[in-house]
């Protein structure tokens, strides 16, 4: 801590994905001079949702600016081992690019497919939609009989390397000049309007011209030691690698049910989960997987869509969690409008991950800036909150 700066031009509190994207962006960018500094709580990342996610990454929503940040965001894995090497390494994130089949069995179903895949298509996202018909015959594994249409993603969508994803981020931002700390923020100062200071659990106090909110479920709490409101709250979800007698031939996408029961491969095993019923906001430190899902939520989904999954045995679980955004499941990004130096990064409610790179790049901007450059991401930002106006997205897993 010898080395700790009295004041940064930025402070990112968190050091997962978003923060370390954040910190990489701003660093990387030669119009920005400052300095940063990121606060994370756990250099083990062991309860990180960044460690504890399905790894996945999608085009397939419904709203443009979603498609258009995921989209940035394969480009960015594509490019990962070349954006961020040190000393003229970098590191593969090995993208399986399988792609995601999402299943309807209802006219309703359809209709939201094909809107969405008019709207993906619009963007430049690579997909098709395929009649019961055209889905058994890419896929002889799974049951179509109450089909009624399915979207599968043809590029860009698919599986990667979540740890080496943050790891990589982090060690370039290091590289270029980040300085990261093993610590905690306990308060937050303000002064005329500003965020001033934070101060840390060792005890010490930092000054900052920004502060960005990158703290994930914990991200309700630093708002509120600014006297601002975040509808934001942690919510578990327990995923499950199973294994199955008979493999499943071919490329095998990351398949949703009509009941958003989902799953994908995993190495030789398969990994699945789905939005539990009821879904309530849990305690950020309880990670005690709810082996009841699979048992009565999952299991008998997909042990009807598809036959060989009659039979599975459980060989690993564990349970992450979602930063849930409660007004309407979407990231909150962008300065609050009367404290303008506190910036949001929060409520990814599962997104995270995808949309980090754009999160960070977008974040730098502003604060480079004063407004975003590469793509705008206002629509996403705290007015919202403010109007009580929901940003609308149907494919919500």
């Amino acid at each position: 801590m010898s080395d700790l700066r009295s004041s940064y031009d930025v402070v990112i509190v968190g050091g997962g994905v978003v923060g370390s994207a954040t910190a990489y962006f701003l660093a990387s960018n030669p119009d920005f001079t400052g300095s940063v500094l990121v606060v994370e709580k756990d250099w083990t990342y062991a309860r990180a949702a960044t460690s504890l996610s399905s790894s996945s990454i999608r085009h397939q929503f419904s709203n443009p600016l979603n498609v258009r940040m995921s989209m940035f965001g394969t480009e960015f894995i594509r490019q990962f081992p070349e954006l961020t090497a040190v000393d003229g390494k970098g590191d593969d994130l090995a993208l399986h690019e399988n792609g995601y089949l999402f299943l309807a069995n209802d006219q309703r179903g359809s209709d939201i497919l094909s809107r969405n895949r008019a709207t993906q298509a619009a963007c430049g996202a690579q997909g098709v939609l395929l009649t019961p018909r055209e889905v058994a015959a890419r896929f002889p594994w799974l049951n179509t009989d109450d089909l009624t249409l399915a979207s599968l993603g043809l590029a860009g969508e698919g599986w990667f390397d979540n740890t080496g994803f943050l790891y990589g981020l982090r060690a370039k931002a290091r590289a270029l000049g980040v300085t990261y700390i093993e610590d905690e923020v306990t308060g937050v100062a303000g002064q005329g309007g500003r965020i001033a200071s934070v101060t840390l659990k060792s005890g010490a106090q930092v000054g900052c011209g920004a502060l960005v909110n990158a703290a994930g479920t914990r991200g309700r709490r630093i708002a509120e030691m600014a006297g601002l409101y975040l509808p934001v709250e942690p919510r578990r979800r327990s995923l499950f690698v199973v294994d199955c007698r008979t493999p499943l031939p071919g490329r095998v996408p990351l398949t949703i049910d009509p009941t958003g029961v989902f799953f994908r491969p995993e190495g030789r095993y398969y990994l699945m989960g789905t939005v539990p019923d009821p879904d309530p906001a849990v305690d950020p430190d309880d990670f005690a997987v709810a082996h009841d899902e699979f048992e009565e939520q999952i299991w008998p989904v997909l042990a009807e869509r598809i036959p060989a999954f009659e039979a599975l045995k459980v060989v690993n679980s564990w349970a992450g969690h979602y930063d849930y955004c409660t007004l309407d499941h979407n990231v909150i990004v962008g300065p609050h409008p009367e404290v303008s130096n506190f910036l949001f990064a929060n409520g990814f409610s599962g997104h995270g991950l995808q949309q980090s790179p754009a999160i960070g790049r977008g974040l730098s901007e502003w604060i480079t800036y004063g407004g975003f450059r590469s793509l705008d991401l206002s629509p996403l930002g705290y007015a919202r909150v403010v109007s009580n106006t929901p940003f609308l997205e149907e494919a919500i897993i």
